[in-house]
């Protein structure tokens, strides 16, 4: 069911429901000051007629004057035939009534109200005893001259309402698409957008409660089209890099199809498996690259950092023995847990182990590359020269490796150093290494963790 149905349901069903117990309640206060205001009359009536048995309360001193017999000149518009009075002696005998009080009962020593049957009919009858006991004096009135005075009330002014309210139903139907107009406009401008379309929803004059909707939408077309511009530029610069090593590898492939002798046929084999292992070493970092761009982090854990160090400077190992490069390892002091972090290990063991690739490559041959760790951060140095401002500035963009480099390398690594650091609250600082040579990479967390 749609929104628009669903509060038009509730308008209709809750408005005649409440208009219904308003008018419940409406009647029931209309009855009791009608009651109250008929009942004075009674206590008024009975008073006057003792009033008129003599000076003295009891006593009789002429007739009751006849009360207005229907029809008469100044009846107006009462009916006489709901009124009745009635006086006893002490001995029960009538001794005066109108021609509806000789049916009224006697209630020997009672005073106030009662409801009494009176030829078929309900009365309300008020009865007063003179103070010596002498009389008693009886006022009655039907209970359907009342109940007829709040049905004439009640209908003079439900009837308005009932005729008023399919306008007035009608009218909040007309209210609520109009209020819901905003909803519908929003709905026709996404449907017609094209898939490619990512620009922000104008707010414009849009309600106070869609504002926040909106906002969230434009939102997320902002991080979607930040998601698609890297895609994009991970699919051409992939494009981009693959073409090269797939170019060398053919012209090597060649070279080995027709070298002559077996030392020039080993010779390009032997590049020829250079070419393969940069060529693998590519796909590997790219696809890495392509996982952490995903921004999928699993559920954080407290990283246990001797098994990720280990596992890295494993991976490693090989490229340092055959460079001669020394790898060492510096915890803290005893007592001070090493860089303390809630992150993914797989994913940290994948950025330990580009750094220190990236030192062993570019440190001299027959040099060391030391791990190094704190309680407030986590360095590689090499001892290699150190980089240039300018070359500093340009580390971490994609496929850039500094000139004159002789390893292999696809320029990958410090990019995907970067992002598995941003995705820990991590930022990385690249300087020169203690003692002015070499260089240093260094872990910290950034403004926002610190």
């Amino acid at each position: 069911m749609s929104l628009q149905r669903r509060l038009l349901l509730y308008l209709l069903v809750c408005a005649p429901l409440v208009w219904g117990v308003a008018l419940y309640f409406s009647i029931d206060q209309a009855r009791h000051q009608i009651n109250e205001l008929f009942d004075t009359e009674l206590i008024r009536l009975a008073r006057q007629l003792q009033s008129t048995l003599g000076p003295d309360i009891g006593r009789a001193e002429g007739p009751l004057p006849p009360a207005p017999q229907e029809g008469a000149p100044d009846a107006g518009e009462s009916d006489v035939r709901d009124l009745a009075v009635a006086v006893w002696d002490q001995h029960g005998q009538l001794m005066l009534a109108d021609r509806e009080g000789v049916q009224l009962p006697n209630l020997p020593n009672r005073s106030g109200f009662f409801n009494e049957d009176v030829a078929g009919r309900p009365w309300r009858v008020y009865y007063l005893q003179s103070l010596d006991g002498r009389w008693q004096v009886a006022a009655g009135q039907g209970t359907y001259e009342r109940d007829e005075l709040i049905f004439g009330l009640m209908t003079s002014q439900v009837a308005p309402w009932l005729l008023v309210l399919p306008f007035l139903l009608a009218l909040m139907a007309w209210a609520v698409r109009r209020a819901l107009a905003p909803i519908a406009d929003l709905t026709t401008e996404l449907a017609n957008r094209q898939a490619d379309d990512l620009q922000p929803i104008p707010e414009g004059p849009t309600p106070a409660e869609l504002k926040p909707m909106i906002g969230a939408m434009n939102g997320l077309f902002a991080r979607i089209d930040a998601l698609l511009v890297r895609e994009r530029r991970f699919t051409a610069d992939a494009a981009h890099e693959l073409r090269t090593p797939l170019a060398v590898l053919r012209a090597q492939w060649d070279v080995v199809r027709r070298s002559g002798s077996p030392d020039e046929r080993t010779q390009a084999e032997r590049k020829l498996d250079a070419g393969l292992d940069r060529m693998g070493r590519l796909v590997t970092q790219m696809l890495a690259l392509s996982r952490v761009e995903s921004g999928a982090l699993p559920a954080l854990v407290e990283v246990a950092w001797t098994p990720v160090v280990e596992q890295a400077m494993s991976d490693c190992l090989l490229l340092a023995e055959r460079r001669g490069i020394e790898l060492s390892c510096e915890w803290p002091p005893v007592g001070q847990y090493p860089f303390p972090l809630m992150g993914d290990e797989n994913l940290l063991t994948v950025l330990l182990r580009n750094l220190l690739d990236n030192a062993i490559r570019y440190a001299p041959v027959g040099t060391g590359v030391v791990l190094r760790f704190t309680q407030d951060t986590v360095e590689v140095a090499n001892d290699g020269p150190p980089l240039s401002d300018a070359q500093l500035r340009r580390l971490g963009e994609r496929f850039y490796r500094p000139d004159g480099q002789e390893e292999g390398g696809s320029g990958l690594g410090v990019s995907i150093v970067r992002r598995i650091a941003e995705m820990h609250g991590l930022e990385v600082v690249f300087g020169t290494a203690r003692g002015g040579q070499g260089v240093s990479v260094q872990l910290r967390f950034d403004a926002a963790h610190r």
